[in-house]
């Protein structure tokens, strides 16, 4: 379900399946590039302006799911207009700064992203631009991204399939909100 908190910016709401905190796991395989599975942890909030802020950490899985080390970090500020265009403000610990466009599709939670500037610093790796599909599909936020750089065409890179985190102060809200139960707890659901 997608809760639409009453403090979002109006301009924000075909956007609110995205907030929250999301975590899972998926595979990243590049041309030069270790190929690996990857852990995931995404958070999208507001704070009553215009913009969601984004952070997102991966890391490296072994072949039991631990972790190994990190493999990349990126931040940044999703916007979206009257038109349900979004423009993305992303910068990424590779010394990577980009600036997405897209659109969310018409009638479905999905967003279909593209690069249109891309800045890299001196020690960066060579990118030259990507394409990104995010997705809210039965309550869980999938995506997948491409890459492009000087020497390989755009292909996929990296894709995965992420759960709701809920905080233990988000279940205690829940519960709050149920008020008294049945002493039994079977009582509730005759």
């Amino acid at each position: 379900m997608i809760e639409i908190p009453s403090d979002l910016h109006p301009d924000l709401v075909p956007l609110a399946f995205l907030l929250g905190n999301w975590a899972g796991a998926g595979v990243s395989d590049f041309p030069g590039a270790e190929q690996c599975n990857f852990g995931q942890e995404v958070s999208f909030s507001h704070d009553g302006r215009d913009f969601l802020e984004y952070v997102s950490h991966t890391w490296v899985l072994d072949s039991e799911g631990k972790k190994v080390k990190p493999l990349e970090s990126e931040s940044g500020y999703w916007r979206i207009d009257k038109h349900r265009k979004v423009e993305v403000v992303m910068v990424r610990d590779q010394g990577v700064i980009e600036i997405w466009y897209g659109e969310l599709a018409d009638q479905k939670p999905q967003i279909d992203l593209v690069t249109d500037a891309v800045a890299r610093t001196a020690s960066s790796g060579p990118y030259s631009g990507g394409k990104r599909l995010y997705g809210y599909v039965n309550s869980d936020l999938m995506w997948v991204g491409e890459k492009a750089t000087p020497e390989v065409e755009l292909r996929p890179y990296m894709s995965a399939h992420l759960k709701k985190v809920v905080t233990p102060e988000e279940v205690e809200a829940m519960a709050k909100s149920l008020g008294d139960l049945p002493d039994d707890g079977i009582a509730f659901f005759k």
